[in-house]
């Protein structure tokens, strides 16, 4: 199981901007920033997506962890489509993670939503943007790999005041070398309560996480691995 590499300490509290979907991987970044010392202001982009309980995850998380600064962001992907995420037509994969990316790809949806919490973080002049990606035990999007965040990085450099004036952002990915495994064990290190976060992306009417959809099946077989119970509760 590879480990967490440490943060860097804050030396005094500091401003960031998490983006905080409400799934496993935000709530254990934002915690990680926390426990850095930074001041977390958690950014939410409301999406129009399949369903809301990543929504209703977030503003549990918020509250755990008592962020002061919680924004909700509208943005209605729905209108593009071109997922199983915001077209109720495409039906969620349900066989096991396969090779490729998959349907519930949203085109550029990291690339959009890092582009607002860039936008948000040079405004309250924070220094730090954190965001939960990892490219090992993942669903295959191109928007997940190091690559991607090493070059919006550069980007973010060229596109903001602060870049230009040269104290550009830190765009921190402390989940982005690990396994489900090693994101389960931080997650309880942290103290933190699974059920409190969501992953699956077609829940049930009666509120329970399908289990066989490729998210749900990450973070499952990666809470198995790591020989901790995932409190949430699974249809299958």
């Amino acid at each position: 199981m590879t480990q967490s590499p440490p943060l860097p300490p804050v030396r005094s509290p500091a401003d960031a901007v998490v983006l905080l979907s409400g799934g496993l991987d935000s709530m254990v970044t934002a915690a990680l920033a926390q426990e850095a010392g930074f001041r977390v202001n958690a950014l939410t982009i409301d999406y129009n997506q399949r369903h809301r309980c990543e929504l209703d995850a977030a503003a549990r998380i918020v509250a755990r962890l008592g962020i002061a600064r919680h924004v909700v962001l509208p943005l209605d992907l729905r209108r593009f489509g071109g997922s199983a995420l915001t077209d109720d037509r495409i039906a969620v994969p349900k066989d096991g993670v396969a090779p490729g990316v998959p349907v519930t790809y949203v085109p550029a949806r990291n690339l959009v939503f890092l582009s607002l919490t860039l936008a948000w973080a040079e405004t309250l002049g924070a220094r730090d943007i954190f965001i939960g990606v990892n490219a090992l035990d993942y669903s295959g999007y191109p928007d997940c790999r190091p690559e991607f965040i090493a070059g919006f990085a550069a980007l973010a450099a060229l596109a903001t005041k602060v870049g230009a004036e040269g104290e550009p952002l830190n765009i921190h990915a402390p989940l982005q070398h690990l396994g489900k495994d090693a994101i389960a064990a931080t997650c309880h290190r942290l103290g933190l309560d699974p059920a409190l976060s969501w992953s699956c992306y077609d829940p049930l009417p009666d509120g329970r996480a399908c289990g066989v959809c490729d998210s749900c099946r990450l973070r499952r077989d990666g809470f198995a691995r790591a020989g901790l119970v995932d409190t949430t509760a699974y249809a299958a």
